[in-house]
């Protein structure tokens, strides 16, 4: 079509009065090639004209008259075009084709006019200026495809096209890499995005190598439409550009004109609406009926060549070997073939020779679960048998069951469950190319051709049988993957291993790029589905159509599936029997139970232990759960209940994490990339609770397969559901992307190891250096978890650790941190650590973290008050005890009491020393007479008689006197006596009849 009818409508009538009116004498007569034509715009009618415009306005004269057009919703039919002269239909001729009412684009090798690359960047900061490190990111035309930026700036490809009824548009499209956003979407003429679901909008992932078709419908109108990619988080140096191919609308009013067939095509009658593609070893050019034959001695060419090449000498990359079937003998024969298709010559100079073929070797031993049945061939076992591949199948034994599954290490032929294809980047398949060849210890990728094909490699399990004594509830695994495998390479080559759940959508599992040296990767599987497991080798991802590479090689050494639903055995295994007497049949367990190797019954676990997936027989199956954790009822799982105990000294403290909740999340950033991509790693935490209350991360943009219902239950391939799970989260933006994005789930920790004070546990260490030094009053709680999913820089799986700190100050929530050091959340890439500060981390209160205050006593009345002893580090608990007044007894009653005591006690002295001080007197009185009776004695005659004073008693003559201890009194006198020269001491005085006193 020519120029806008828009610009017809307004400008074509007064064009041509003008010009014939001012038509100077010297111009000449127009003829056909002097002018178009083309359609005004339809009126209120539904009515237009046929107008002719001028190639060249003022050169000639006497132009058509406008005349009445066709009915706007006239269209011609495929193959067909609007001859504007006649306005009638008219067929194509041969060299051309037409959509009727549309229009292709299959020819890249320049940008179609019409088209524009417009390239800013994802999540723009306004303050920022990114626009320049987003320049050289555009959409760039290599040949047949259109091939997308490689890093994260958005890049929109923008077409506008004006439709006179409804039709549609359709592509097709490569996106192999989740790394790179790819959404299409379209808006009307005033930049209005248009209704579209989800499905239409976010663009499917392919398998590596395979194109997709997406088809969107659209209204009548203008319709803008956008292709638009954008980066999140390069994790990979290697990242793969979507491909765009093959742009068909539907719903033009007409086409004017019939598109010539592009180089490498042909149409062979008049009235095509497609080209075909040029055989093999034929060419032909622009707008041509039929291909060219090269010369097929000197020249060759790939299906669809504008042009013949010369072929070159052949080298040792241009064949490869492989084994034949072992043959009775049990020898195999070394087999040299040429690269199909051959395109190098022998028999010149510098030309490699093919190699001899028929070299014997000995045949390598069966697989295990296979025997030799001698017909040279390896069979698998009958159901219910197993062998090692060396000797015959031999039934299970009673009471066991043979263990399903396969497992490839010798590699004579390839299995019957395998396939292996290659996928060339531009065209669909690589002709007559086996993507993968078997080598007897080992299956190597081929030759394919060219450097940048997918060389595919693919296994499918139509399902998981788990052992009989292993129920299925129980249980998260149902099987499993190992393969070891190596790369060598000289280019950047990349080696992906990915799958396909229940064929919705293939998602890559993990990728390895350049040299890698021979390793072993595992991969569990959580549900019981069919899967097909697929293996991706490239040699480069930069545009290539020759070999180069040849030498760089992925090897895989061996691959085993667990369980799978139609294997074969290589042994059995113990199963629990049936209660019932004499019988050997197997039994399934309840959920929870181990068998017990004696009795061969099922046994439950004890108590907070789990069940490991797969292990033998015995009580050795049952794995103790971490300290401060429990089992769920089925013993699949470890968790916390949200209830710690530390006991130090004679001090318990009892903590109740529930107040934090089951899950904490944490985005951490913005950080900016390279080309000024703002994003966020967004963190769920589940801190406590089983399998109900797991973290989940999903993403929105890619897999769209999977349905709203299991997008909230978190399945599908993009849905991560554990203990800890990270995203990756584009903020929406009017530079980039409407909606927040979020992208990248990873799981970080799927098994729960225990909470401890401790800093180190099962290996994996707290650090508390990361964080600031705060007051450790409560002791912080470490909470340990670990995903034994290995990836390729963390070959044992990542490890967590969440620090739960007490701060009364804080509210129950808290605030979850990462290090200031790794703003990543961790510093080495396998160990994460996260800071949560709460007064939730405070332990629960106990009648010791308060005490009593008592008030003064006011008219008989006391308050009794308790408070918090501060600073109060609990939570919860036990609550303060109400105030509380008692009667009381006030101050100056106890004064009075003490005033009364005091003086009552002063007399009673007084009078008790009165009382002693008369009984002193008295007794020193009559020591004095009997101190002058003994003196008369010795002086004079004994006295016949001795009178008895009066008041003396006379019994105490007869009692005997014995003064041991002076009184206070006494010792006064005593020291006062012998300042006056007197020395005397106490004596025992007798009765009468003593016989003598002693003196001092």
């Amino acid at each position: 079509m020519r120029s806008s009818a828009q610009f017809v409508a307004r400008c074509a009538l007064i064009l041509y009065t003008l010009f014939f009116i001012d038509g100077s004498k010297g111009q000449r007569q127009c003829t056909e090639i002097d002018y178009y034509y083309e359609y005004t715009e339809c009126d209120s009618t539904g009515s237009r004209w046929r107008v002719a415009i001028p190639q060249n306005p003022g050169f000639c004269t006497g132009l058509p008259q406008p005349v009445r057009g066709t009915e706007c919703t006239f269209s011609c039919r495929a193959g067909e075009f609007l001859e504007m002269s006649a306005q009638e239909c008219t067929q194509c001729a041969a060299g051309s084709y037409s959509l009727g009412s549309g229009i292709r684009f299959d020819q890249w090798d320049a940008m179609p006019a019409g088209f524009r690359s417009v390239a800013t960047s994802l999540g723009n900061d306004p303050k920022r200026d990114a626009q320049p490190t987003c320049n050289s990111s555009s959409w760039v035309p290599q040949g047949n495809y259109l091939e997308s930026n490689r890093d994260e700036c958005t890049v929109s490809l923008i077409y506008a096209v004006h439709l006179k009824k409804q039709g549609s548009v359709s592509f097709e499209y490569q996106y192999p890499d989740k790394s790179l956003l790819f959404e299409f979407f379209i808006q009307n003429d005033q930049c209005q995005e248009m209704d579209q679901s989800t499905d239409t909008k976010w663009l499917q992932l392919t398998n590596h190598g395979e194109w997709g078709t997406h088809t969107v419908n659209l209204k009548s109108g203008t319709n803008i439409l956008y292709w638009r990619t954008g980066g999140v988080v390069m994790r990979s140096s290697v990242v793969k550009p979507v491909l765009l191919k093959n742009i068909q609308i539907e719903g033009v009013a007409y086409t004017s004109e019939c598109f010539p067939c592009k180089p490498g095509s042909f149409s062979r009658i008049p009235g095509s609406s497609t080209c075909e593609s040029c055989p093999r070893d034929t060419y032909s050019g622009h707008g041509a009926s039929s291909c060219t034959p090269c010369n097929a001695t000197t020249e060759y060419a790939e299906e669809g060549s504008s042009e013949c090449k010369n072929r070159p000498p052949c080298s040792k990359k241009d064949y490869f070997q492989i084994h034949t079937p072992c043959d009775h003998e049990g020898k195999t024969q070394v087999i040299y073939k040429w690269i199909e298709p051959k395109i190098c010559l022998e028999g010149i100079f510098g030309a490699e020779a093919l190699p001899e073929s028929g070299e014997q070797e000995e045949c390598p031993p069966c697989n295990p679960g296979f025997y030799n049945n001698d017909t040279a061939t390896c069979s698998p076992c009958p159901t219910g048998m197993y062998s090692d591949g060396l000797k015959p199948c031999h039934r299970c034994p009673a009471g066991t069951e043979p263990i399903l599954g396969y497992e490839y290490k010798w590699w004579n032929v390839l299995p019957s469950n395998m396939k292996t294809s290659c996928f060339n980047v531009g065209n669909t398949k690589c002709d007559h190319m086996n993507g993968w060849e078997a080598a007897r210890d080992h299956i190597h990728s081929g030759a394919g051709s060219s450097d940048n094909d997918y060389l595919i490699l693919n296994i499918h399990v139509p399902g998981f049988k788990l052992p009989t004594s292993v129920p299925s509830q129980s249980v998260t695994e149902f099987g499993r993957i190992t393969f070891e495998f190596e790369t060598s390479c000289m280019a950047d080559c990349e080696f992906y291993f990915m799958m396909d759940i229940n064929r919705k959508s293939t998602t890559v599992v993990q990728s390895w790029e350049k040299t890698q040296k021979r390793q072993t990767y595992t991969h569990t599987m959580s549900k019981n589905a069919a899967v097909s497991y697929t293996w991706a080798f490239q040699r480069t991802n930069q545009p290539s159509d020759v070999r180069r590479y040849i030498n760089d090689v992925a090897r895989i050494f061996s691959i085993t599936v667990t369980n799978a639903v139609d294997g074969v055995s290589s042994s059995c295994r113990a199963c629990a029997l049936s209660t019932q007497p004499s019988s050997s049949a197997c039994v399934p367990c309840p959920p929870g139970h181990y068998i017990d190797t004696l009795t061969r019954k099922c046994l439950e676990c004890p108590r907070n232990s789990y069940l490991e997936p797969h292990a033998t027989p015995g009580s050795d199956a049952c794995k103790a759960c971490g300290p401060a954790s429990r089992s769920d009822k089925d013993h699949r799982l470890c968790y916390s209940d949200c209830h710690f105990i530390h006991t130090e000294g004679n001090v318990t403290l009892t903590f109740d994490f529930s107040p934090l909740g089951s899950a904490g999340s944490l985005m951490n950033g913005p950080k900016f990339t390279s080309k000024g991509t703002k994003y966020f790693h967004m963190f769920n935490i589940s801190l406590c609770g089983g399998q109900d209350r797991m973290a989940v991360c999903a993403d929105n943009t890619t897999d769209m397969s999977v349905s709203s219902s299991q997008k909230e239950k978190a399945e599908g391939s993009s849905a991560v559901k554990t203990f800890i799970c990270q995203s990756t989260i584009i903020p929406a933006s009017r530079q980039g992307f409407l909606a927040a994005l979020s992208s990248q789930s990873i799981n970080l920790a799927d098994t729960f190891l225990g909470a401890t004070v401790d800093d180190n546990l099962e290996g994996i260490k707290a650090r508390p250096d990361l964080f600031p030094q705060k007051s450790k009053k409560v002791p912080d709680i470490n909470f340990f978890f670990r995903s034994f999913e290995g990836t390729s820089s963390c070959e044992s799986g990542r490890s967590t650790v969440v620090t739960l700190h007490c701060n009364p100050d804080m509210s129950t929530k808290g605030e979850l941190s990462v290090p200031s050091q790794c703003p990543e959340g961790t510093c080495d890439g396998c160990t994460f650590h996260f800071f949560w500060e709460s007064s939730g981390a405070c332990p629960t209160c106990t009648v010791r973290d308060y005490h009593l205050i008592e008030g003064v006593c006011k008219g008989g009345q006391q308050d009794m008050l308790y408070v918090w002893t501060e600073p109060k580090l609990c939570i919860g608990g036990v609550t303060l005890p109400d105030k509380k007044t008692v009667p009381c007894q006030s101050m100056e009653f106890w004064v009075h009491l003490g005033a009364g005591t005091g003086i009552f006690t002063a007399v009673l002295l007084i009078c008790l020393t009165c009382y002693f001080w008369k009984k002193n007197k008295r007794l020193e009185y009559k020591y004095s007479r009997l101190v002058m009776s003994a003196n008369k004695e010795c002086e004079m005659p004994v006295a016949d008689s001795c009178a008895v004073m009066e008041g003396e008693n006379e019994g105490d003559m007869e009692d005997e006197v014995v003064y041991t201890k002076p009184s206070l009194l006494g010792k006064l006198k005593a020291i006062a006596s012998k300042g006056n020269g007197e020395r005397y001491e106490n004596v025992q005085l007798n009765s009468s009849h003593s016989k003598a006193l002693v003196w001092s």
